[in-house]
């Protein structure tokens, strides 16, 4: 057996280990984007002990000042609302939800959504707010 000795300059990058690197870096980037609460903006009420309550999997139900209901981005009427709890709640019987009311919607709208929370049997909740300064 005989051993090529080669000072010959390489003609090609090997790109494999780059491309490895930009894949996980992809990943992270989606796990990252997708990990967030999703909804819409709205200016929340302010608390002197607020804190951020979102864990993985946690549906947002989104109170804009108008009294329009939207789940996480997406807005719903009362009755999709429940349709689509539902659901969640028949794959993740442990659904935790965050109601985010605008300070200026009516406090009977709240109310209401969080009576078809209970209604539902969905009592890991809570109420976005921010810090007040």
């Amino acid at each position: 057996m005989q051993l090529q000795e080669d000072n010959q300059p390489y003609d090609d990058i090997n790109v494999t280990p780059m491309l490895d690197l930009a894949y996980v870096l992809l990943v992270i980037f989606i796990i990252m984007t997708t990990a967030s609460v999703q909804g819409v903006k709205v200016d929340l009420p302010k608390t002197q002990l607020a804190a951020s309550l979102a864990k993985p999997q946690t549906k947002a139900v989104t109170i804009n000042q108008n009294g329009d209901v939207f789940l996480d981005a997406y807005p719903a009427t009362m009755a999709q609302l429940e349709e689509r709890l539902i659901q969640y709640r028949s794959t993740n019987p442990s659904l935790s939800v965050v109601i985010k009311g605008d300070a200026r919607v009516q406090y009977a709208k709240v109310m209401e959504v969080l009576e078809l929370l209970k209604r539902n049997d969905i009592t890991d909740l809570g109420l976005a707010t921010t810090r007040a300064k």
